[in-house]
This record gives structure tokens, sequence and C-alpha cells, in this order.
């Protein structure tokens, strides 16, 4: 592995605080990046602007026409309460699992259990989280969200997550493991995001018969 780049003082000071304070690193990185998928989902599927009221201050009009509303925030918190403190349990007990063990026997098992446990359990609490955003008030209409989107969900990330893994396994140094992850999960979920908000937006064409 190549040493860490000296020139790159952002990254340094990102990777000093993920060592020292990892669990409150990840949650305001992945609550920062839940918002931005958010907003850039909402832009790429070119989601209506919701102007405020006329009289409505001049910050609302701002955040309106940035695409920024109650959902982005929603998100935000979901990365910096739920995913975030599921990932850093799940993804850090499987690292410490395989930690030191580089034959490919080991590399294999990683990519398994990674697929088997961790990534439906993160499935499962993304479409749950999602359903409750979205303003399900009873756990039959958010079970009936997580059953209907979670094998086009975990089919996603079964093909990503190996390989993701085979990548880091093979070409980056462990620390740089936690930004790695962090990239591809806001690629993906911004896919999801922009995804879902074109389904939705045609859904409500064809019922105003347009």
């Amino acid at each position: 592995m190549a040493p860490l780049d000296s020139r790159s003082p952002l990254l340094l000071a990102y990777l000093a605080q993920l060592s020292q304070h990892p669990l409150r690193t990840k949650a305001l990185t992945t609550g920062t990046l839940c918002f931005l998928q958010e907003v850039l989902g909402s832009h790429l599927a070119n989601v209506p602007v919701r102007y405020p009221a006329k009289d409505a201050p001049f910050y609302s009009h701002v955040l309106a026409r940035a695409k920024v509303d109650a959902r982005a925030v929603k998100m935000a918190v979901y990365g910096l309460l739920v995913s975030a403190p599921i990932s850093h349990v799940l993804v850090g007990t499987l690292q410490k699992a395989f930690a030191g063990k580089t034959g490919r026997a080991a590399k294999l098992g990683q990519i398994v259990a990674s697929n088997l446990i961790v990534s439906p359990i993160q499935a499962a609490s993304y479409l749950a989280s999602l359903a409750i955003i979205g303003g399900a008030r009873s756990w039959k209409d958010v079970r009936k969200t997580v059953k209907g989107g979670f094998p086009s969900v975990i089919r996603v990330m079964w093909v990503s997550s190996p390989l993701s893994i085979i990548f880091a396994q093979n070409f980056l140094a462990p620390e740089l493991w936690v930004p790695f992850f962090n990239l591809v999960s806001f690629v993906l979920g911004t896919y999801f995001n922009t995804k879902m908000k074109r389904i939705r937006k045609s859904a409500e064409k064809e019922d105003k018969g347009l």
C-alpha cells in the first residue's frame, strides 16, 4: 500500500478525527451525505420547486430554490442517528473479525459475511426509515415498504458491496476504507433517491392524467 499523500491536509485531518472520534465523525459525515443525497436527488429528478408564501422570509425562498426541504433535514437526522451508528457497529465488527487475515479464504469470508449479515440489516433499516420519513404511522405501513423495496435494494447491495470490498482489500489502506465506503454509499444513495423521485413524479402525472 502506498503511504498517505502528505499533500492532502484535509484528508489527513479527517482521518485523524476518524481515529480519535470514530462514531461522531461517521455520524456527522453520514448525516451530511444523506442531506446532500436528498437535495441532489431532487435536482436530478427535476422535482418542481415548492415556493413558500410571498410574505415568507427571504431565506425560505432561497432554500426552496435550492430544493432544501423538511425531508432533506429528516434524511440528515436518519444519517446521523440511524445509518451511521448501525454501520459503525456492523462494519466495525466485521473488520475486527477479519483483522490481520489476508488469505483468500478470509477475504471471501468477509464478503460473504457482509452480504448475508451487514447488507440485509442496512437495507431493512434504510427502507424502514424512508417509510417513517415518508409518513408511515403504523408498523404495518413500515413493513409493507420494507417488504416491497427490499428485493431491489438488496440486489444492488449484493453487487456493489462485494465489488467495493474487493477493491478496498486490494488497493486501499485500512484507514481509507471508511471514506471510500462513504463515497460508494453516497453514489448509491443518490441513485436510489433519484430513481424513487422519478417514479413518484411519473405516478403523480398519471394520476392527474398528464
